[in-house]
């Protein structure tokens, strides 16, 4: 028996270069990872390139590694490793989930995995974090410069006095590099002073401390008497306590979940701006700072670091530094206490009117804390308060007022607090008044009930939920949201995106394409699912950008929702069933005087396909003056809340100046011409105020008696289609007799088939019997014939030796009279040896022909009777 064939697999091809060779790129292209750890030893800083010569992301990162290579090749060693190649040693110690990964080692600390844009800016960027992980601080005005920026900083006390670093320093310097290595990021900056008097500016006194700086909450020291002075632990407090006014998003373009959990957190400002990481100033971002620096900024008990000026300027000697040594020896009076609006019920059930509260909690005495530290919103308090609040509610209790009222109430739980409400009545429908601000509110007259202080400052307020509200003791500006994240139930996280890497992500929600300036600005709530766009008219500044979050935080907010419209549906006015987008909807349904009869569908939807035919006939049948039959494709256009549906698909109709009263389309009726044209004379009216004259009673009897012609007609179709029908079925029925008998036939020579099948096997395995036998025979002649041929050979053996033996003795004989007879007797001899061999060689020759004939008669035989 044959063995199975092996497999049979061409070997892989041997890898060849994946980078250029003249490139500043060490291409590792047979995975010699022994090596690349050989080469790490003697830099100091390696970025190693783990790649599949087949993957097409690494080939499209090959060009920027490259770049960023020629950039920095004399401070960094760049390795290209193939870990592809099945005989290397990276694809034997290696298994990465996907190509190309980066890693990078600072001396023995590694690796430190890049996960963010294979981008060359963004990769030299990171590489020079790695480098440089500690900023060094040398000068208060580079201290302020450093506090400024919109990333978490993280500032470490060293006096290097000690040799060959102080306590402490190589722990902070580890700490920086876990956090690259935690947060590819590198949102938290890392910066050292060595100069004692700058550290005081931050309250540093001890060499080896550590300082967490936070704008809008209390920044942090490191508390060594808690935690260990541990690398991993100061990053792992540093991340905890970080403060992210901002984050920035950069999706890696696989299926991910990070925008849906970042927006599952609540409403989200989503901000798309062109950024380079390499450029040293951002104003666009600074600007963008500011605004959330003043919109998380819940109170302003800790002083602003602002970079005034160099440390040789007098006003940074004068006001910035007595203003941070007074702070940290003593904390003064709450100027901004917590806030939070109240909206009083209505007076009346038909009043349009409402008392808007903004209720706060101020502090009467100062409090000597511990050095940076300050104390937060106490949630009890509010609580006190509304409780308070909502006790001396009658204070407030008016129908219509111009002024406004405050009141002070002592707190339950302690002397030195007081709560501070003041109230205005607004009417209900106050988008009015949020645009007609300047005219209604420009001077306000301010009044306090008996229990509470007259004070004769004037404001003016943009929205109610701006901290604007007429309280003495504050004086803000009304242009300026600080703290509204605070003083609303509508918060928003804010986030960055850029928009040079992810606009198509500006594009889904609303930006222009053809617009040259990648700028945009959204804000997106799952929740309440809307999201509203930013004009992309207006200059993406602060002011704009406080105004729509300011309109966002208000109560009732006059945003416009943005509905996402299909930009390729492009439709004649001669067809007879109008396309509807988001855009046309309320036109063509809402303000159109007809009855409108609209279809919701989507394209892969094939039973709402099947139905076009019908609504072009319908819409033909009925007055175009009248009527107006439509569809929207609810896949590529957004709909109010209120029209949505989960089934397609779904007709509704929208009777003339009944629009609000839709009706819906029976699901329990089949959609035809006939049930639609009940649905629509059922629902559809003629207006009481315009009666039927007999003009149109006229027409109305034409228009009906068009409709049952034309019903008679479809009718003799349908009947003519049923005879056809029939006829078509006799015909199928005669056919399928005639197969069934054709069936019938086969299965008979199916039968005679299968026996003569059965006998034609029985055959031969006869003759295969015979055959055997046959073979059998033929094996014992040989057998025979063998044995004839070996007795052959013994007697020409024999006679071989004879002839010997009488050549012997003829040269005995001497005489010639002695040689003779012998001669004579000798040819005797051999004439009757050769004559007896003779013999049975003819015997033997004719038995084996004999046999030989027998075998092919018989053989010939078989043949024939097969």
């Amino acid at each position: 028996s044959c063995s199975r064939a092996k497999d049979v697999t061409m070997p892989a091809k041997l890898p060849v270069n994946f980078f250029s060779t003249r490139s500043p790129v060490i291409d590792l292209f047979r995975g010699q990872l022994d090596y690349a750890d050989q080469l790490r030893q003697d830099s100091e800083i390696v970025l190693y390139f783990f790649y599949a010569p087949w993957c097409g992301q690494s080939i499209a990162a090959r060009g920027e590694i490259e770049h960023v290579a020629s950039r920095l090749s004399d401070q960094v060693l760049f390795v290209a490793v193939n870990c592809w190649w099945n005989q290397g040693k990276c694809r034997k110690q290696k298994h990465f989930f996907y190509f190309p990964v980066i890693h990078l080692y600072h001396q023995s600390f590694g690796p430190i995995e890049y996960k963010g844009p294979m981008s060359a800016v963004y990769i030299e960027k990171f590489v020079r974090r790695v480098m440089t992980p500690l900023l060094y601080i040398s000068s208060r005005s580079k201290l302020l410069d450093f506090l400024s920026n919109y990333e978490p900083g993280l500032v470490g006390f060293f006096e290097f006095n000690a040799s060959p670093q102080p306590p402490g320093y190589l722990t902070f310097f580890t700490s920086a590099l876990h956090s690259l290595k935690k947060d590819y990021l590198g949102t938290i900056r890392f910066g050292v002073v060595t100069n004692k008097r700058v550290a005081e500016e931050i309250s540093l006194v001890h060499s080896g401390s550590v300082y967490l700086h936070r704008h809008a909450n209390t920044s942090l020291i490191y508390p060594k008497d808690i935690m260990n002075f541990t690398a991993e632990n100061i990053c792992k407090w540093a991340l905890e306590n970080r403060e992210m006014l901002i984050r920035w998003l950069r999706p890696h373009g696989g299926k991910s979940l990070l925008l849906n959990n970042e927006l599952k957190k609540g409403p989200a400002l989503l901000i798309f701006i062109p950024y380079n990481p390499l450029a040293e100033i951002h104003p666009l971002l600074d600007e963008i700072t500011k605004v959330a620096l003043e919109y998380h900024k819940c109170n302003k008990t800790e002083a602003d670091l602002q970079h005034v000026g160099d440390s040789d300027s007098p006003a940074f000697d004068s006001s910035v530094t007595d203003a941070h040594l007074k702070f940290s020896e003593t904390f003064p009076i709450a100027k901004y206490p917590c806030c939070n609006t109240v909206v009083l019920p209505q007076w009346h059930s038909i009043s349009r009117t409402h008392n808007v509260c903004e209720l706060c909690v101020n502090q009467t005495l100062g409090v000597k804390p511990n050095k940076v530290h300050v104390p937060h919103c106490n949630f009890l308090e509010i609580e006190a308060a509304l409780d308070s609040f909502y006790l001396q509610e009658h204070t407030f209790f008016q129908v219509i007022s111009n002024t406004i009222e405050c009141s002070n109430f002592l707190s339950f739980y302690s002397p030195f607090s007081y709560y501070t409400a003041c109230c205005r009545t607004v009417n209900r429908h106050f988008l009015s008044f949020i645009s007609s601000e300047k005219t209604i509110f420009q001077t306000p007259k301010v009044a306090f009930s008996s229990h509470g202080k007259k004070d004769n400052t004037q404001f003016s307020i943009p929205h109610i939920e701006d901290r604007n509200c007429f309280i003495p003791d504050l004086n803000i500006s009304s242009t300026n949201i600080t703290g509204l994240s605070c003083r609303t139930n509508k918060t928003l996280n804010l986030y960055l995106l850029d928009s040079n890497l992810f606009w198509i992500y500006a594009e889904r929600l609303g930006a222009s394409r053809s617009t040259h300036l990648k700028e945009f600005a959204a804000i997106v709530d799952l929740k309440e699912e809307v999201h509203y766009v930013l004009d992309q008219n207006q200059s993406l500044v602060g002011p704009t950008l406080e105004n729509f979050i300011k309109n966002f935080s208000v109560l009732y907010s006059p945003l416009k929702r943005h509905l996402v419209d299909d930009p390729s549906v492009h439709f004649h006015e001669e067809h007879v069933v109008t396309e509807v987008t988001t855009s046309t909807f309320h036109q063509t349904v809402f303000l159109s005087a007809k009855n409108v009869l609209l279809l919701y569908y989507a394209q892969w939807c094939g039973f709402c396909a099947s139905l076009n035919h019908i609504f072009i006939q319908l819409a033909r049948l009925l007055p175009p003056d009248s009527f107006t039959v439509a569809r929207i494709d609810v896949t590529r256009n957004d709909l109010p809340w209120e029209f949505m549906t989960d089934r397609l698909p779904t007709i509704l109709f929208f009777p003339h100046q009944r629009k609000e009263q839709s009706v819906k389309f029976p699901e329990d009726f089949s959609v035809n011409l006939p049930n639609l044209l009940k649905f629509i004379l059922h629902h559809s009216s003629l207006s009481p105020s315009e009666p039927c004259t007999k003009e149109c009673l006229h027409k109305e009897s034409v228009l009906q008696q068009g409709h049952i012609s034309h019903l008679e007609r479809e009718i003799q179709k349908l009947r003519s289609e049923i005879s056809a029908l029939h006829q078509a079925h006799d015909q199928l029925e005669a056919q399928l007799s005639e197969a069934r008998r054709e069936e019938q036939r086969l299965q008979q020579q199916k039968h005679t088939l299968e026996k003569q099948h059965k006998i034609l096997q029985l055959h031969s395995e006869q003759l295969q019997a015979t055959y055997d036998q046959k073979n059998q025979e033929l094996l014992e002649m040989a057998e025979k014939l063998q044995e004839l041929a070996d007795a052959s050979e013994n007697l020409l053996k024999e006679n071989a030796l004879l002839r010997i033996l009488v050549a012997s003795r003829g040269g005995k004989l001497q005489s010639k009279d002695e040689i003779e007879e012998p001669l004579q007797s000798e040819q005797t001899l051999s004439e009757d040896n050769d004559i007896s061999l003779s013999t049975a060689t003819a015997a033997l020759e004719e038995e084996r022909i004999g046999n030989i004939d027998t075998i092919e008669t018989e053989h010939s035989s078989g043949n024939r009777t097969e």
